[in-house]
């Protein structure tokens, strides 16, 4: 579930997808493969937990590079 607050700080780092990706690095972190198992985040995802959460933040990528392509071509015509 993403975890957007109104009252917090925001801290972009000015990348796209930003918010999608906060919540995947989060769900990684709070999951019980990095803080019982003790493994890497990248280990954690490699194993498929918060496989919704990546698989969103590749669409989210992905849609961003739809887009430039679009923009790129209409730009030639």
């Amino acid at each position: 579930m993403p975890k957007y607050y109104e009252d917090k700080e925001e801290e972009e780092d000015g990348r796209a997808c930003g918010g999608v990706r906060e919540d995947l690095r989060q769900c990684l972190l709070e999951s019980p493969c990095v803080l019982q198992e003790k493994k890497s985040p990248k280990q954690c995802l490699r194993e498929g937990h918060c496989r919704n959460l990546q698989m969103t933040f590749f669409a989210c990528k992905r849609s961003m590079v739809s887009a430039v392509s679009f923009f790129l071509l209409v730009a030639s015509l």
